[in-house]
């Protein structure tokens, strides 16, 4: 019998997987950059953007095996979910969406929306 734990799991999973389009190594070479590490809010006493660490926890949780995925992988991975989804109904800008804030911030999240609009 399946555990409702069990079904959220798998749904978080596939949500996940449909969200985070780059794969780790295009997301590894992404955090690289000066655009990565300069996009978005900077954490409390950081230095370090909130999407670049999202970013870092991403490839992290990529790297795993889906059994030893923790709660906490589980609570960052709806997490993903939710911020590109909100960022994508934004729509971004009407120009320049490939050199735009928006787009950068997206891929530091693992989602490239110009890879879905085959740019």
């Amino acid at each position: 019998m399946t555990k409702p734990n069990d079904i959220d799991r798998r749904q978080v999973w596939a949500d996940f997987a449909d969200a985070v389009n780059m794969s780790p190594s295009n997301l590894e070479k992404w955090l690289q950059t000066g655009e990565s590490r300069e996009n978005g809010l900077k954490e409390d006493g950081g230095g370090e953007t909130i999407g670049h660490h999202s970013g870092r926890r991403i490839v992290d949780i990529k790297h795993k095996k889906k059994a030893d995925l923790t709660e906490d992988d589980y609570a960052h991975m709806r997490k993903v979910v939710g911020y590109v989804h909100r960022h994508l109904a934004q729509g971004g800008p009407r120009e320049d969406k490939e050199h735009s804030a928006w787009r950068y911030s997206l891929m530091n999240w693992g989602h490239d929306p110009l890879k879905e609009a085959g740019i």
